[in-house]
């Protein structure tokens, strides 16, 4: 197999990140808005956004489309107004989702759901200014969305809680990636994963 990337290939990192980053705001734009449900939303992200990326592994044969898919998720993120920390976030993730995926000979399921898991940490640089950089983070809350919803939003992100996002993130993936996989049994089975 010519283990370059093709044209097909970065056909189906184009429509399978923007299938991946549409449903993944179908959930965060409602939740966004309500402060208490932030420290929650790159985990119920990584559940819901696990079905189109194990259809995007059917696809995936060639390492470095994970790593493109992450910085292109980071690039709409930060396009989004939610910072660039996902682009280096998703260039380090992306790459080790690809490795896992490899190690799998991108034929196993199981590295295919420990691959998403991992690539799903990508969107913790979407909490990092919200973490370290608190006064600015404040000021673009309070500029959009008013002082009250900035004060809600940094009450309930105190520094401690960078662990339980980070947590959640991985877990709920998992939890997503079998929840792609059940939804798409026989699409994996055409593609040769078990």
């Amino acid at each position: 197999m010519n283990n370059k990337l093709q044209t097909k290939d970065l056909i189906n990192i184009g429509l399978f990140t923007v299938l991946y980053f549409v449903i993944g705001c179908c959930v965060a734009i409602p939740i966004g808005f309500v402060p208490l449900f932030l420290p929650v939303l790159g985990a119920l992200w990584s559940l819901i956004t696990g079905i189109p990326f194990m259809l995007f592994l059917t696809k995936a044969k060639r390492f470095g489309m994970v790593t493109i898919m992450g910085i292109l998720c980071g690039l709409l993120m930060g396009l989004t107004g939610m910072g660039f920390w996902g682009v280096p976030m998703g260039a380090v993730f992306g790459l080790l989702g690809d490795f896992i995926l490899k190690s799998g000979g991108y034929k196993s399921a199981k590295k295919g759901i420990w691959g998403y898991a991992v690539f799903s940490l990508w969107m913790v640089g979407t909490y990092i200014p919200m973490y370290f950089m608190v006064e600015q983070s404040y000021a673009d809350f309070a500029s959009s969305f008013g002082e009250e919803y900035a004060t809600q939003v940094m009450a309930v992100m105190p520094m401690w809680s960078l662990i339980l996002v980070f947590v959640g993130i991985f877990i709920f993936a998992i939890l997503g990636g079998l929840l792609g996989k059940a939804i798409l049994k026989k699409h994996f089975v055409k593609a040769g994963i078990a």
